[in-house]
């Protein structure tokens, strides 16, 4: 754990989370931010989901029992598809938890981060000086999405293989582990890794 916060959150024991991050999108790529808009994924994407797909696979037969979830945004279904078929499951055998969509970016949909220092000063210097409480209008804050993300954690029971975002998988650990909240819109969230969660620890994979 990091000091300044505590884990608030506790998966049952023996338990075990992978959190998965949709593919690339041509948003990513242009660090644009997408929140809740659908994006489809590009062809990197496309073959970090395959890859994604091809490590579960050599973990079979453990995790053909795991409940399969993802985000209902385009991105994280069309990753958890590919994911599925590369690992020779059913495409379409799984579930959609909204709980799991991104952050809510409201008024900052849609915009190229480098662009709001001139369209949002305002916004830009509130995040800035809050990134875990400030809330763009229209969206949420972080901390409103570790609320409805601690929910989900909490409902879990059974092993459990998850596509969804960024923003999720950062207030996930924070919630686990009790990283500090004023760090966890920072934490790392790579697309070509799968996070593993299990016992009050973390594992990249």
């Amino acid at each position: 754990m990091t000091s300044g916060a505590t884990a608030t959150v506790s998966l049952k024991p023996g338990l075990t989370l992978y959190l998965i991050r949709h593919g690339e999108t041509d948003w990513n790529r242009e660090a644009r931010y997408q929140g809740q808009r659908d994006i489809p994924l590009n062809e990197t994407g496309r073959a970090q989901a395959r890859r994604h797909g091809e490590i579960l696979r050599s973990l079979m037969p453990s995790i053909a029992e795991f409940d399969f979830v993802s985000s209902p945004l385009e991105r994280t279904v069309e990753t958890m598809r590919i994911i599925r078929a590369a690992a020779g499951l059913d495409p379409e055998g799984f579930r959609l938890v909204p709980d799991l969509s991104e952050l809510s970016y409201g008024h900052w949909e849609g915009e190229l981060a480098a662009e709001l220092p001139a369209k949002d000063p305002e916004g830009v210097a509130g995040k800035a000086a809050d990134p875990y409480g400030w809330r763009p209008h229209g969206g949420e804050s972080y901390r409103d999405l570790e609320v409805r993300t601690s929910n989900w954690l909490r409902g879990l029971s059974k092993n459990t293989i998850a596509v969804s975002h960024g923003g999720v998988s950062r207030v996930a650990r924070g919630a686990l582990l009790g990283i500090d909240r004023h760090i966890v819109p920072f934490l790392e969230v790579p697309q070509d890794k799968i996070l593993k969660l299990a016992d009050g620890r973390m594992q990249w994979i």
